[in-house]
């Protein structure tokens, strides 16, 4: 349908699909590219700048922005299907008895600014101020990441990252409903199953209609010398959503809305590196860990939750920081250490992970440290004389650095061992779970029927891509370097204040 932008306005913008003029930087060189998206909040209506805030079809919520009106193509807009009113029946007097219809969808809440906004999981006072939730509940099927949420939660990636990354990465994971439950209204819930597949062909981590409605907030952070473009939302106070970006100290991780700020916070922040106890540092590649107990450095901890919750799609986790420890990845220069990832990890897991949310930070991003990041926490695992898996789901681009990671390490094992091995030794030896141990080996094709019995071979592609893996310069943990002793924490140490 051709329409005008009056019409296309007057007939509902929100909801509707159309091409879209996506500009986008490949190698240094401009490209732009028609991509069909959907419509999900207007700001600015009514005035002679109007911006749509678009969903590309088939890409990944991180690539979701602003466009002009310029940018859309009103010669090609499917709205979306209008709600039809319920048809009355007549009742046993000649009433008109009106019959149950579907129930209206509202539009996406907005702050008292006009700017749009969307609800944050959670009670209390952890939403943003000035959002206004609208008069019909949140559906109890609607799963939670955290199960544990006090009174000032509800907001923060991260996830997990935060990373992370997921982090989370970085950014832990509720009990969803039993497939096939319905809600009060017979509404279909959600189930893993069904989130999974979802992340599969749909290219979001997050499907649930809490989550799809919120719409990022912060569109650019400065922090180091680095400009970055951030992916998600994340509930920095209201203020900072005004600002074209906001400034972050790489070293407190604090938030400011403008230079003049955050000019003055650096005069005064005294901090030159992480506030732990360092536990592992490599001269060479100039890398440290600490490890941070997110019980005695709230704030630290909750502004680097808020900070990876810009980077993670899952992560709601953001200031119930207490029952984790948190450990940050570094590189040191003469002004300091600055952050490149972290993971976290719960103080004490019912299912043995070890790692809830891991994230490295977009600007250091293909580099190596993701691996690095995995690679320390198995270390942890090893000395804890544990396996370890990270908390599921994982997000996109952290199932695929887990993922190569685990083929990397488990082709170093075989490529290098003589003689008979099982998957129990093997997960003895890396730390990884048998099951993450078994999904790597059926995706390498290494497991074979020979013989009456199942065995692992090494196909010549699995040994050229790992001898290519191993010519690559690659920096490493080092154990030997790792002065570390797992914290055990008493019963009394492990409770929170519910």
């Amino acid at each position: 349908m051709s329409v005008s932008p009056e019409e296309f306005l007057q007939l509902g913008a929100i909801g509707a699909t159309l091409p879209v003029q996506k500009i986008s930087v490949v190698n240094g060189v401009e490209e732009k590219n028609w991509h069909r998206a959907e419509v999900l909040s207007i700001r600015n209506e009514g005035t002679d700048k109007i911006e749509f805030y678009v969903h590309y079809e088939s890409f990944n919520k991180r690539l979701d922005e602003w466009v002009a009106l310029s940018a859309l193509d009103l010669s090609q807009v499917e709205f979306a299907r209008p709600v039809k009113k319920p048809t009355g029946s007549k009742g046993a007097a000649g009433q008109q008895v009106p019959s149950p219809g579907p129930t209206p969808v509202l539009p996406p809440p907005t702050t008292p600014s006009g700017n749009p906004a969307s609800l944050v999981e959670g009670s209390g006072s952890g939403a943003i101020a000035g959002v206004h939730a609208p008069s019909t509940p949140i559906p109890k099927s609607v799963p939670q990441k955290r199960k544990r949420l006090d009174d000032s939660s509800g907001t923060p990636g991260e996830s997990s990252a935060m990373e992370g990354v997921v982090d989370g990465g970085s950014s832990a994971a509720g009990t969803p409903a039993p497939e096939g439950a319905g809600g009060a209204d017979g509404e279909e819930t959600f189930s893993k199953e069904k989130e999974l597949e979802k992340l599969r062909v749909g290219g979001s981590m997050t499907q649930c209609l809490t989550e799809v409605a919120r719409l990022k907030n912060i569109h650019k952070i400065v922090m180091g010398k680095f400009e970055v473009d951030t992916w998600y939302f994340s509930p920095y106070p209201e203020e900072y959503t005004q600002q074209p970006r906001i400034y972050i100290c790489e070293f407190c991780l604090e938030a400011v809305g403008t230079p003049r700020q955050f000019e003055r916070h650096r005069a005064k922040c005294q901090l030159r590196h992480p506030p732990g106890n360092e536990i592992y540092r490599d001269e060479a590649s100039r890398i440290s860990f600490y490890e941070i107990d997110g019980k005695r450095q709230r704030s630290y901890c909750r502004n680097l939750c808020l900070l990876s919750k810009l980077f993670l799609d899952h992560k709601t986790l953001y200031y119930d920081v207490e029952p984790f420890l948190f450990y940050i990845m570094t590189s040191s220069d003469e002004t300091g250490h600055h952050l490149l990832g972290y993971f976290s990890k719960e103080k004490q897991s019912s299912e043995e992970y070890n790692v809830a949310c891991i994230l490295t930070l977009p600007q250091f991003q293909r580099m190596g440290y993701g691996k690095l990041l995995i690679q320390f926490s198995y270390e942890l695992s090893k000395i804890e004389k544990k396996t370890g898996s990270p908390e599921k789901p994982l997000s996109d681009l952290g199932l695929l650095s887990y993922r190569s990671y685990w083929a990397d390490v488990i082709l170093e094992k075989l490529y290098e061992y003589q003689g008979e091995v099982s998957i129990q030794e093997l997960s003895e030896i890396t730390s990884i779970t048998t099951d993450d141990i078994m999904h790597t080996l059926q995706a390498l094709d290494l497991i074979k029927y020979y013989g009456s019995q199942y065995v692992l071979c090494l196909s010549k592609n699995n040994i050229a891509h790992h001898e290519k893996n191993m010519a690559k310069n690659k920096t490493r943990i080092d154990p030997a370097r790792l002065d570390w002793i797992p914290p055990k924490f008493t019963p009394s140490q492990l409770r929170y204040g519910y």
